[in-house]
């Protein structure tokens, strides 16, 4: 255990507003992400952060596992955002004091970026040169497991078959404020888009239109948890990073519970037929979950 989280939770929240306060205040000497984990929400992106992060020429944001600026907190500027991640020469202390050749880098993971309407555009706008990684996840399991999260944590009060029936009219014009209206910020999009979040295809277009093909890597966590280390490597091998291996792979942020109903399973499947023959033409294979 650490310091840092060893420490009471008001002790934590004071230490981040300072942290944030002091590295907007020196933000010209910080350096910005090379690449940027963009979800999806529920698809195993916290057990793959802290797998980068262990890497010597890896770092997250500080403090935060997502920074969340392309999407809710774009209006606090650029600034704010660049003072989020390190300095540039604690990178480079950090890198010698481990013995590794190469340049460090820094990345944040938020895993509604990929399903924001607006989050590809502002990143090409302010990190043109940015790699992206998606981590999806069998769109069925992924539904289930967001849904047990947003009542866990509040947000949710309807049964998952009743939430299931519920999005479309909870949606309905969300995406359209969202686009219209550069501040507008939607509690259902965010937090009760069980289906559409599940939909990769539209939101893997989207970021390809601001970002070539190959600047955009797919992880599946089915691949990533049944055989992790081909897996981690091909993803070091798209950032540019030497193949250092974490000491294990770890599951985090599960969810146990009672299995989902088959006959809502049936559905959800049926519904997914379409949009994972689409994402399978855009990755010219059939995604991890239907191997």
């Amino acid at each position: 255990m650490t310091v840092r989280s060893a420490a009471p939770h008001p002790v934590k929240t004071i230490g981040r507003a300072v942290s944030i306060r002091v590295g907007s205040a020196t933000a010209d000497r910080r350096q910005l992400p090379s690449f940027v984990l963009v979800g999806a929400q529920r698809a195993g992106t916290t057990s793959l952060f802290r797998a980068l992060v262990s890497h010597p020429l890896v770092h997250g944001a500080n403090y935060h596992k997502g920074v969340n600026y392309f999407d809710v907190n774009h209006h606090r500027g650029p600034a704010w955002y660049q003072g989020h991640f390190p300095t540039t020469g604690h990178l480079q202390r950090r890198a010698r004091a481990h013995g590794v050749e190469g340049d460090p880098v820094t990345f944040e993971a938020s895993g509604y970026y990929m399903f924001h309407p607006r989050a590809a555009a502002r990143m090409a706008q302010h990190l043109p040169d940015v790699r992206i990684v998606a981590m999806l996840r069998d769109p069925v399991e992924r539904a289930y497991s967001a849904w047990k999260h947003e009542h866990a944590r509040g947000f949710e009060w309807a049964s998952f078959q009743a939430a299931l029936d519920l999005e479309d009219n909870r949606l309905e014009g969300e995406v359209e404020r969202m686009t219209t209206y550069p501040g507008y910020q939607s509690t259902h999009h965010r937090h009760h888009a069980y289906v559409r979040r599940g939909q990769y295809h539209e939101q893997l277009l989207r970021l390809r239109e601001h970002f070539p093909a190959e600047h955009i890597h797919v992880v599946e966590s089915e691949s990533f948890f049944t055989d992790p280390e081909p897996t981690y490597r091909a993803l070091l091998d798209f950032l540019g990073l030497p193949p250092v291996m974490p000491e294990r792979f770890d599951r985090w942020n599960g969810r146990p519970s009672a299995p989902m109903a088959d006959e809502t399973r049936g559905r959800l499947r049926e519904h997914f037929a379409a949009h994972d023959d689409a994402l399978a033409e855009m990755l010219g294979r059939r995604p991890a979950w239907h191997a």
